[in-house]
């Protein structure tokens, strides 16, 4: 591989682009160098097809643009271009193609293997220039593009390797290419949402919108005019025409998040759209057709809801042709730590840091604990030790449990003194240590008094929060009860 010119442009330079330019005339390639280098751009050079491929292959030759004449010795240019393509590393990178005897056959062909432009020879300098900056803008835009689309699909990506989540997963990949209805239901903060952004992700559809609504946030007088959209002048306050999210969904999925709170006036103009396809804005008699697939979720028991009349039954089983059940944390606490790293990746590059280790007695405290508010409530906890932990995270940085009792858990032990479950096989500690006749201790008191000041420093630590002592100290929540009992362990003492 032989290059003409040494580029007159540091590798170092951030802001230069390089261009590899690929002509067997050595005129041509002297003449693209002087004009590129003259715009700051780093400019490298090869006789053949061959010597460019060989070139490209490098991983300490990073090229963003090639120039490739089409008649080269051996391979030709088109030909080049067409192994570019296939290539996983240089797939995506922009081609300009030029002739000094082009057809059209030449040009739509080359276009066809995803050339960026195409132009005949003899080069103009603007010509040149004008391409270039435009096909290197361009690529630029697509690789920002993809990189917030990699964003957002991180962002709702579903996390987790127990049963319940490889079933959602299952059952996911199984629906989402039909047309069917989607009955999500589950406790609040189980990722009812990120389940339907997946169905739609993987159906048909996924170039459509998504759009979601959560029927609960919606005063009742205006739920119709947000769902159906409304005329100028419909109503006082209409001051011009609005789109629904049914129109706005066109093409694409509607997810109704919190149906079951929906009124039943809202619940009859949802049914007529889902089996006619048709919809009315408030204030208007014209029929628009719309072709949309609509997702719904809920926290509460539609059946009892509609056994209590609260939720129409027609409507009920338009919405449950597949239904889904989202399962709550306490079904899956196997992915907790999964999620944990997960969650302080993202705090992490959200906020432009590195991710903190997390010791493992934070871990088991984590999954120790019971979580009402599912996913949604570890992931608070999680971005609220990032932002309150030093270098690491360490059990002192695990924020009290809200649904703990202040000196331990709803059925055990607290500071007034009720008594825990009773635990067969936790040895009972032997009374509080006395105090020596001598200035000596036996074995038995020197082990006595250092357990309880452990004891003691291990719950100042935990903020007094015997589930997080417990995890610390290696011992189950009663059998630490019976020792703070014991030992005479009074809250706050230290």
């Amino acid at each position: 591989m032989t290059r003409d010119a040494t580029p007159s442009i540091s590798v170092g330079a951030p802001a230069a682009k390089t261009v590899l330019v690929v002509d067997d005339e050595k005129n041509i390639r002297r003449t693209l160098q002087l004009v590129l280098e003259g715009e700051g751009y780093r400019v490298l050079s090869a006789e053949t097809a061959e010597q460019a491929l060989s070139l490209l292959a490098r991983p300490d030759t990073p090229v963003d643009l090639a120039i490739f004449d089409v008649k080269l010795p051996g391979m030709s240019g088109l030909d080049a271009l067409e192994r570019l393509r296939k290539d996983e590393g240089t797939r995506d990178m922009p081609v300009v193609v030029v002739s000094g005897h082009a057809t059209v056959n030449d040009a739509v062909q080359a276009i066809k293997l995803g050339a960026s432009d195409f132009f005949e020879k003899p080069l103009a300098r603007e010509r040149v220039l004008v391409s270039v900056r435009n096909v290197l803008e361009a690529a630029m835009t697509r690789r920002a593009l993809a990189e917030v689309s990699r964003e957002q699909l991180a962002k709702y990506e579903m996390i987790g390797k127990s049963a319940g989540i490889q079933r959602i997963f299952h059952e996911i990949e199984k629906v989402a290419p039909t047309k069917a209805g989607v009955l999500i239901t589950g406790e609040s903060g189980t990722g009812k949402e990120l389940i339907s952004r997946a169905i739609h992700r993987l159906s048909p559809r996924a170039d459509g919108p998504f759009v979601k609504v959560n029927c609960a946030a919606i005063p009742r007088e205006l739920i119709e005019s947000e769902l159906f959209g409304h005329e100028r002048g419909a109503f006082t306050g209409a001051q011009s025409r609005k789109r629904g999210f049914f129109e706005q969904a066109h093409g694409g999925t509607l997810f109704l998040d919190e149906i079951g709170d929906m009124d039943s006036v809202a619940q009859a103009k949802v049914l007529r759209a889902l089996q006619s396809g048709e919809i009315s804005r408030v204030g208007s008699e014209h029929v628009i057709h719309v072709d949309v697939r609509v997702l719904a979720a809920t926290n509460k028991d539609l059946a009892r809801e509609v056994e209590r009349g609260a939720f129409r039954e027609d409507l009920f089983f338009r919405l449950n042709v597949f239904p889904l059940r989202s399962p709550p944390l306490r079904e899956r606490v196997e992915d907790i730590p999964h999620l944990v790293e997960a969650f302080m990746a993202s705090f992490a590059k959200e906020n432009g840091t590195k991710p903190k280790p997390i010791d493992e007695a934070v871990i088991k405290a984590l999954v120790a604990r019971r979580w009402p508010g599912n996913v949604r409530e570890l992931k608070n906890v999680v971005e609220r030790m990032a932002i309150l932990s030093g270098d690491r995270v360490t059990i002192a940085d695990l924020p009290e449990d809200p649904h703990e009792s202040p000196f331990g858990d709803d059925e055990a032990h607290d500071a007034t003194g009720a008594e825990p479950p009773p635990e067969d096989d936790a040895p009972e500690p032997a009374a509080p240590p006395r105090a020596p006749a001598a200035d000596y201790l036996t074995l038995r008191e020197f082990r006595e008094q250092s357990e309880r000041r452990y004891i003691v420093d291990t719950l100042k630590l935990s903020g007094w929060n015997i589930s997080r002592a417990a995890v610390v100290l290696g011992v189950e929540r009663t059998n630490l009860h019976k020792k703070i009992r014991a030992y005479s362990i009074k809250r706050g003492e230290g």
